[in-house]
Parts: structure tokens; C-alpha cells; sequence
């Protein structure tokens, strides 16, 4: 089931729809958008063309479902239907992950990962829902002071191309956990696995109104939402210049935002560093998803005493790279769109006076999809703009260094703050870098800890602020309410 006429058998529900209070309609502006395959070009389906019209229904029907069904059920009852849609993930987790493979043109591996995370979120979620306690505070004679944790009402989440399952997982789950209803925004570029989830809930009973998905472009269906005054919280993952937009948009309505921007984040390489367990995760982590990852790591620093043998080593697992059909799991699939190969190709073209260690060519035969070359530049001086830049693409840059002092300088030299990796076997060395890097998440020896859905998740400066993920991201959904009683 690897073509496209397949793919559309495989689509159990109607992508042309919008999913509003628990059914499927079309869309008021009766206006479609082409949903493209990025490995071929060819269109997979339509999608609708959501109005404001469609948006206000999506949110009143999720004010509607907080003054009813749902926000009556408690904490329990929550993590039960949110365990009961996990189920039910587990079960399609095939079918999802090859829809989002054609989708996104992501490696069929790599969207089978997702689609585990997006079970495990569930999983992980649904015995949190009754695990939050507010606390008693001790105060003055004659006074019982305690908090609630309650949730901010309806939530609008504007969630990008890249990784629908995941963000659904960690930005949309979250906000349910803590009895929300929301109001889903999927990328025009790629939403299928976002309305997959929507029915996965409507067959699950999830109360009707509890979640609410409406597509369309950004500019028109995101910028309706995030200005709509029924907002009570918008969580959005995306690029900078429209995290910004947004933060204006809800700031006209005294709304709390979630902003995760993507980064420019390094991995720094000591010549005391297990150079053969780090090698892996300096390639994967830059270019998976054809490096269509906010928290890719799009720069290596290397210390110079072994900056030839690393630089070396790294050119050579280049050349086994593999390139092709997202859905033949190739180790990468194609960029999300021409567009997107028009934006990285201009810092390829930026990087023309740099040295260039590796790049893997693209088949002519990949013509039509959205392919680009992995190319590897060395020897980059810290300001140059592929090193301080987020390019969303396949696309690394090696920088020396000579101590860590140099180290952290370049490494907290960008305006971003996402995620570091840090290789060393010097404990105190590991200490020390692990607390002086801006970043909101420093992993040592290794990058990622694998996904880690328990891990709270968020950056610094121009990456964003808040947290989603674990625990912490139950907080950034709810709000805290202090009662005080005088009994005397």
C-alpha cells in the first residue's frame, strides 16, 4: 500500500471536512486547499479551507462542551477516555504512521516513531489526569489556605508541519489532561494524521466540543484563531516572525501563550568525548526528517585537537546516507514542500564560500519530489550565517574550538536557546558546561534521550518561552486558584 490511490483507501475518514463538536461538516466557505505528497508532487487529497465562520462554531462548541459533558468529568474520567484513545492509537499505529509518512515525507521509521510517541503521551498522560494536587499553605491562626488547579478553558493550539503526532501529543493531550477543550490548528502542508486523530477521539466518545480541529492556511484559519476573543490559552510551535504575530494577537486579548520557535542548537564535541558513540547522534540529530526538527543539531563544535578525525569520521558516514521516497524509509525523505527547498537552497547558495566536506546528490529521478542535497560545510566561522541561522534543513556546520570557554561562547553565541549536547567523560567538565549553556534542554553523551515524553520540553530567547512535556506542561495548561478560609 505504497502509492497514492492506496493511501486514499487507507484514509478512513473525509479529509475535506473539518471536525466540529464531535461531527464531521464541511466547511461554511465551501473552498478547498490541494494537500501534496512531497516525495512526488502529486496531490493526496483536499483539505477545507476553514472561514471565520468555521472557527467561531469550533469555539463555541468547545465553550459548550466546558459548560457541559465535559467539564463535569473529573479527574478520573478524563484519564480513562484519554486511555481509551490510546488504545485506540496502539492500534492504528501502522495505518498512522504511513499516512503521515506520504504526508510529511518522513522516512516510514521515523513516522512509526512518532506515532509510538503519540501512544506513549496518552499512556503517560491519561495516569497523570488525577495525579495533580493543589497543597495546603500555612498561614495565620484561624485560616485553612489551599489551592486548585484548574484548567484555562478553551485552548487554541497551532501546531506546524513537521511533526503533527508528536505536538498533538505533548501540546494537545496535555491540555485535555487537565480538562480543557480545544481547538486544533494542523498545518496546511500536512494534516492528515491531525484529522486521523480527531475521528480516533470521535470513536472513542470523547465528549463532543472536547476537541475541535479546523484547517486551512495559517495566515487566514491560524490568524483567526489566535486573535478569536473565546481564547483562553494558545499554544503555538512554529517559526519565529509568526510566534511573534501571534504573542501580539493574544496580547490583545490578555492570553497566555506557549511559544516553541525552533532553535540553532549545538553539539560539543571534547577531545575526551566516546567519538564513536557520538558520531550517530550528531548526524541523526541534524538530519532527521531531512533536518526539519526545531531541535536540530545544525552545529557541531569541535575541539580542535580532534577536529581532523571527527570532521573525517563525519564526512564518511555521509557517504552512506541514503536519499528517496518517504515511504521506501530511506534514512531521509524529502523536504515539505518546493518552497521549502527554495529556502534552504538559499543558504546552501549562502554557503558557497564555505568549505564543503560532504553532499550526498539527489537522483534525477527524485526530480519531481521535494529533495535536497545533505551537505556538511567545515571549518565555519561562528558568525557566518549557517551558523547562526535556522535553516529547516539538511544542512551542518563543523566549528572549532579551543577550550570551554570558546565553547560556551559559540555555543550561547546564536539569538536561540533550544537544546544542547554536550560530549565529554570529564564529570566536573560536564557540570559546568550543563549549567552555563542557554538552552532549555542540555543533554550529556547523548541527544534527545530518545524522544522523552516525561521530559519538559521548551526553550530560551528567540526559541520560545514555556514549557510542554512531562509534568511541567500540565502546569502551563491549567491555572492556579488559592482559596482562603476564615473559620476562627
Amino acid at each position: 500500500m505504497d502509492n497514492l490511490d492506496n493511501l486514499k483507501k487507507l484514509i478512513w475518514f473525509d479529509p475535506q471536512k473539518c471536525f466540529i463538536d464531535g461531527v464531521w461538516q464541511d466547511p461554511n466557505s465551501n473552498n478547498y486547499l490541494p494537500l501534496l505528497n512531497p516525495s512526488c508532487g502529486k496531490e493526496i487529497c483536499r483539505i477545507a479551507r476553514c472561514s471565520d465562520q468555521d472557527v467561531n462554531l469550533a469555539v463555541s462548541a468547545a465553550r459548550h462542551s466546558l459548560d457541559g459533558e465535559w467539564g463535569q468529568f473529573t479527574a478520573l474520567e478524563r484519564g480513562r477516555i484519554l486511555q481509551k484513545i490510546g488504545f485506540l492509537v496502539k492500534d492504528k499505529i501502522d495505518l498512522l504512521s504511513r499516512i503521515e509518512s506520504i504526508d510529511v515525507g518522513k522516512p516510514l521509521s521515523q513516522s512509526k516513531a512518532d506515532a509510538i510517541a503519540l501512544a506513549r503521551y496518552l499512556e503517560f498522560y491519561s495516569g497523570a489526569a488525577d495525579k495533580i494536587h493543589g497543597e495546603t499553605i500555612p498561614y495565620q491562626n484561624g485560616y485553612t489556605v489551599y489551592t486548585l488547579r484548574e484548567p484555562h478553558g478553551v485552548t487554541a493550539h497551532i501546531i506546524p508541519w513537521n511533526y503533527p503526532m508528536q505536538i498533538i501529543g505533548r501540546s494537545v493531550i496535555g491540555a485535555l489532561t487537565m480538562g480543557n477543550a480545544v481547538v486544533l490548528k494542523p498545518s496546511e502542508d500536512a494534516c492528515l494524521t491531525a484529522l486521523a486523530f480527531a475521528d480516533i477521539c470521535r470513536e472513542a466518545n470523547l465528549p463532543k466540543g472536547a476537541l475541535n480541529v479546523v484547517t486551512g492556511y495559517g495566515s487566514e484559519t491560524g490568524e483567526i484563531l489566535s486573535k478569536h476573543s473565546g481564547i483562553n490559552h494558545i499554544s503555538f510551535t512554529g517559526s519565529v516572525p509568526v510566534g511573534t504575530k501571534i504573542q501580539k494577537n493574544a496580547a490583545e486579548n490578555i492570553v497566555p501563550v506557549t511559544l516553541e520557535l525552533g532553535g540553532k542548537s549545538p553539539q560539543i564535541v571534547f577531545s575526551d568525548a566516546n567519538i564513536s558513540q557520538a558520531i550517530p547522534f550528531l548526524i541523526k540529530a541534524g538530519l532527521q526528517n531531512a533536518g526539519q526538527t526545531c531541535s536540530a543539531s545544525s552545529r557541531i563544535l569541535i575541539q580542535k585537537s580532534i577536529y581532523t578525525k571527527v570532521e573525517k569520521a563525519l564526512a564518511d558516514e555521509y557517504k552512506n546516507l541514503t536519499v528517496g521516497p518517504a515511504i521506501q524509509d530511506f534514512d531521509l525523505g524529502p523536504l515539505i514542500s518546493k518552497k521549502q527547498v527554495n529556502m534552504v537552497q538559499k543558504y546552501l547558495n549562502l554557503g558557497l564560500d564555505l568549505k564543503k566536506i560532504a553532499e550526498l546528490k539527489i537522483n534525477d529521478k527524485l526530480e519531481n519530489g521535494s529533495f535536497i542535497s545533505p551537505t556538511l560545510f567545515g571549518m565555519v566561522d561562528p558568525s557566518h550565517a549557517l551558523a547562526q541561522e535556522e535553516i529547516f534543513g539538511p544542512i551542518q556546520v563543523l566549528i572549532p574550538f579551543d577550550d570551554e570557554d570558546e565553547a560556551i561562547k559559540i555555543a550561547n553565541g546564536t539569538k536561540f536557546g533550544l537544546v544542547a549536547g554536550i560530549w565529554t567523560n570529564d564529570g566536573s567538565r560536564q557540570l559546568r558546561m550543563a549549567k552555563k549553556i542557554k538552552a532549555g534542554q542540555v543533554f550529556i553523551n547523548n541527544y534527545g534521550a530518545g524522544g522523552g515524553v516525561e521530559l519538559p520540553f521548551g526553550g530560551t530567547g528567540h526559541s520560545g518561552y514555556g514549557r510542554e512535556k512531562g509534568f511541567e506542561a500540565l502546569n502551563s495548561f491549567s491555572t492556579i486558584k488559592t482559596i482562603a478560609i476564615n473559620h476562627g
